[in-house]
């Protein structure tokens, strides 16, 4: 690859946004040229990947993920981060410049008073569930939505801060200063028990001069552990996450039931965007997601209208018998989905070193869910780009009244998601229709072009 290639690509994941604009501009001309392969496309999709306005273990940016699907071929690509909308413009304007399919997301940690005594998906946390919105067409939001937003960061923060409290008294000598080592690892200050992580490891390598014995007494591990771990800075930076800062370690705070927004205030920011409330699955292991059924009736009578499932969790396992048991959870979840009329927004996150950048889709695992898992990408992105072009989306009075079932909306904007090309021509196509059709004719309209 050309030296200036590689530069570009590099400057895609900077923290100036003016730079990252050029870079991309500049690696699609560079692509019109011949001088970047661009994969053919295939139907793959990764619609849950965290963008460096959260966590990225990779550092990509929301450009630099739009330009990743494109180059590597992969149709459709969602990105979800925590507590914040920041990537939301800046993603869906670079797919449409690369022609990628793509959505965006929110991601929180909801108390569901229903399953107070229940673990859900959080582990170690009765009745706090991991919880998203998907298919916002667009960053700008209203007052409403902006305090709601505003209150989720307030939240992430002070817990962060009791984190660092309780991990520098631990560590002292060796501590960190949140101002002036963690936000300067994120681009907008939304930082995570991930930015933590990497400022104490950052620190240590300062401070210390033997850091390898500074983590053997601090983790309880043999140096020769530490020694071997500190090669593999993934495996080492979520051990410390683990240790320190995740349930029995010392910055662990059992957190109380008013840490965190009840589903119906969350689901207001999201539906005020015009975007989709979705549940979030792990394993169907815990108490809560063994009562999936009850879960999933309470969250849709509450607006969820999706599901989100991270497969590799669920069969790429050593043990025969925990993947066995897994896929199984995850073949019966896929069924109910169906049955309950939730499409489905699967992904691999990208927020923990080691995750992959796509599913393999091809695995005999995934055989019987495959096409289950792509026509809910499809769905996401007909009703984002509905919403987008028009604001004819899954939420629109439009679709209220021409579509007012569940199952009839995802159909739908299934049906739209396998029909228009993603790229700025597929959004000038949609543009082109008259907000007074109905479904039939718009998918007349838009298949006669």
């Amino acid at each position: 690859m050309p030296d200036n290639i590689t530069q570009l690509e590099s400057q895609l994941n900077d923290f100036d946004p003016a730079l990252r604009a050029a870079a991309l501009a500049a690696l699609i001309e560079a692509a019109g040229r011949g001088e970047v392969a661009l994969a053919p496309q295939t139907d793959v999709a990764n619609m849950h990947c965290h963008t460096f306005f959260s966590f990225n273990a990779y550092g990509y940016s929301p450009s630099g993920l739009a330009w990743l699907a494109r180059k590597k071929g992969y149709r459709l690509l969602g990105i979800v981060d925590f507590d914040v909308l920041d990537a939301v413009d800046e993603f869906l304007e670079a797919c449409e410049l690369v022609g990628v399919a793509g959505s965006a997301g929110i991601e929180t940690r909801v108390f569901i008073p229903e399953f107070a005594t229940r673990e859900i998906n959080s582990p170690g946390e009765p009745g706090i569930d991991y919880h998203m919105g998907i298919g916002f067409a667009g960053g700008e939001i209203s007052p409403e939505a902006a305090a709601i937003l505003h209150e989720l960061r307030t939240r992430a923060s002070q817990r962060n801060l009791e984190i660092v409290r309780r991990v520098n008294a631990y560590l002292d000598p060796v501590t960190v200063d949140y101002q002036r080592d963690v936000l300067p690892l994120t681009p907008a200050g939304n930082a995570t028990e991930r930015h933590l992580v990497l400022a104490y490891v950052h620190a240590a390598e300062r401070a210390m001069p033997n850091v390898t014995a500074f983590w053997a007494e601090k983790l309880s591990l043999e140096a020769a552990q530490v020694e071997a771990l500190l090669a593999e800075p993934a495996k080492f930076q979520n051990l410390v996450r683990t240790k320190l800062m995740k349930r029995g370690g010392v910055g662990y705070v059992q957190p109380s039931h008013d840490a965190f927004p009840r589903v119906e205030e969350f689901h207001r920011l999201i539906t005020a965007c015009g975007a989709l409330p979705c549940a979030a699955w792990l394993d169907g292991t815990s108490a809560g997601e063994q009562a999936i059924e009850e879960l999933l009736g309470l969250l849709i009578d509450q607006g969820v209208v999706a599901l989100n499932i991270i497969p590799d969790r669920n069969w790429n396992l050593a043990d025969p018998d925990e993947r066995r048991r897994k896929v199984q959870h995850l073949y019966d979840v896929v069924r109910l989905a169906g049955e309950l009329d939730l499409p489905l927004n699967v992904g691999t996150e990208m927020n923990s070193p080691g995750n992959k950048l796509m599913d393999d889709f091809d695995a005999p695992e995934l055989a019987p869910v495959r096409q289950a898992f792509l026509d809910g990408a499809h769905f996401i992105y007909g009703h984002t780009a509905m919403q987008r072009a028009n604001g004819l989306g899954y939420q629109s009075r439009w679709a209220q009244a021409h579509l007012p079932s569940r199952g009839q909306r995802n159909a739908f904007y299934t049906q739209i998601g396998y029909l228009v090309p993603p790229g700025r021509a597929g959004i000038a196509l949609l543009r082109e229709l008259d907000s007074n059709a109905d479904p039939d004719e718009v998918r007349r309209k838009i298949t006669s072009k």
